[in-house]
């Protein structure tokens, strides 16, 4: 019944074109659907984010393209070595002279984070069973073995309202019978990490209790009920914590969206649990010069979607902040897509590789149970995985100029990068039509000017027949949209 009910709503989105309840329907770089379905209004949060929300006798409608600034999140853990409570220093004045300056905890968020979350599979529509299923999937499909393990509730798990006495935020009975601690436990036990969602603002992106004012109570919640991962999102913001103009010092962290999350980051720091910190800011405010002052990893843009142009285009987002990218500091791309909508094997190769080479967090997003064979083999890529998640080296890789006169594309289609095997080389094709691609040894960063080479296909995990001279150029047949991999060692 389940699987009847999933292809039916994806035949009706496709069909009508309409974003879900509560799902992205517009924002600066929004590639997907711009109305919303029968009773729900595309809502403008700001020029990042767009949303559908309730409205009574609304129809769908675009989003407005411009307006407010978003804002930032941060978090930070007891224990690190690095943690201070100085304020800032010169001519700050108002909040941002008092503002903590708490850096997140460096006792997790080393790495860019591996797991699952459950708002592209579900949205709203979630509960225990769902959220426990997708933990017993990790363990069933192999992916705890192949290093997945954070499983992340995201928006609509609360109740309305705060208990009226404590100000705590109150799970939803019905969705999750055994709170969100119960839950916890389960995920515990499987030898699993649980992620929960809140929102720097009044209320959540659905209209759930926000953190913004209550950082202090719901880190210490979060932190009773086990959790071990927080999704911070950026809606319903109150007009004087907009931004307007450049901020104090022309540095973003000053700004009121980053002060926002530096007080979440600051809360997380008095309690025990080290939480990972993601700032889910959408690219507002120049987030990765800062991020890495506060959170472990920062959202690149708006949401993501099942198209080749969103994946084109958060690629080419991330390429111009590269730098921003080391251990604790992750540009984050957003959520996995395979599994989803109408992507090809070889775009979704292309969206998983590209995810692992410039170490982006990987958190899928799909009903797991439903992936087939050959999308299970490309999240489970052993030597992909093993670049991503390289506990000796934090940077990613990073276009290169594969050969004289190559031409220049948008996203780039080269890139390299060093690991403790090794040097790589990754090449997307762009183009519509299988092209045929190349890249000259002495070209690629890392590798001696003299010598011989070996190269080895990360996806097959195979070595290629051969050895290559470092003046030689090296070919291959690239299938429209898809990605290969390589592993280039000395002969």
């Amino acid at each position: 019944m389940h699987k009847t009910t999933l292809v039916v709503f994806t035949l009706a989105a496709i069909v009508l074109a309409q974003s879900p309840p509560y799902g992205q329907c517009g924002g600066q770089g929004w590639t997907g659907d711009t109305t919303c379905s029968s009773g729900w209004a595309c809502t403008y949060s700001n020029q990042y984010y767009s949303q559908c929300q309730q409205s009574s006798g609304a129809s769908g409608s675009s989003a407005p393209q411009s307006s407010t600034v978003a804002g930032a999140t941060t978090t930070s853990k007891p224990g690190t070595t690095t943690i201070t409570s100085s304020k800032p220093t010169g001519t700050l004045t108002g909040i941002a002279a008092t503002a903590p300056t708490t850096p997140p905890s460096t006792l997790t968020g080393k790495l860019p984070a591996l797991g699952w979350n459950s708002w592209n599979a579900y949205g709203g529509n979630i509960n225990e069973a769902k959220i426990l299923a997708a933990a017993n999937q990790f363990i069933s499909l192999g992916l705890k073995d192949a290093g997945y393990q954070y499983v992340n509730i995201d928006d609509c798990w609360a109740q309305m309202g705060r208990n009226s006495t404590t100000q705590r935020i109150v799970p939803d009975a019905t969705k999750f019978p055994n709170g969100i601690s119960g839950l916890a436990t389960q995920i515990h036990n499987l030898g699993l990490k649980i992620g929960i969602y809140s929102d720097a603002g009044t209320a959540t992106c659905a209209g759930f209790p926000g953190s913004l004012g209550h950082e202090a109570i719901d880190a210490a919640t979060f932190n009773d009920w086990g959790i071990d991962y927080l999704k911070y999102d950026n809606c319903n913001v109150p007009s004087n914590w907009t931004d307007s103009g450049t901020p104090q010092g022309n540095d973003y962290y000053n700004s009121n969206s980053a002060i926002r999350y530096r007080q979440m980051t600051a809360a997380l720091a008095t309690v025990s649990r080290p939480i990972q910190f993601e700032l889910c800011i959408w690219g507002a405010d120049n987030v990765w010069d800062w991020g890495a002052r506060v959170g472990h990893s920062w959202r690149m843009s708006g949401d993501s979607s099942p198209t080749w142009s969103y994946i084109t285009s958060i690629i080419t987002t991330n390429v111009a902040h590269l730098s921003s990218v080391n251990f604790w500091a992750h540009n984050d791309m957003d959520m996995m897509e395979i599994g989803n909508g109408a992507l090809t094997i070889q775009e979704q190769r292309t969206h998983f590789a590209a995810w692992a080479f410039l170490k982006s967090p990987i958190l899928l997003g799909t009903d797991m149970s439903l992936l087939t064979t050959a999308q299970l083999a490309i999240v489970k890529n052993a030597e992909l995985l093993a670049f991503h998640q390289d506990a000796t080296i934090g940077t990613s890789a990073m276009p290169f100029n594969a050969f004289t006169s190559m031409p220049t594309t948008s996203p780039p289609e080269y890139y390299s990068g060093n690991s403790t095997k090794g040097v790589h080389v990754f090449i997307i094709n762009t183009s519509s039509a299988t092209a045929t691609k190349q890249f000259t040894f002495s070209n690629v960063p890392g590798l001696a000017k003299t010598g011989n080479f070996k190269v080895h296909d990360m996806w097959a995990g195979t070595d290629l027949s051969g050895t290559y001279s470092a003046s030689s150029s090296f070919s291959i047949s690239v299938a429209a949209h898809d990605t290969v991999a390589y592993l280039i060692t000395n002969a």
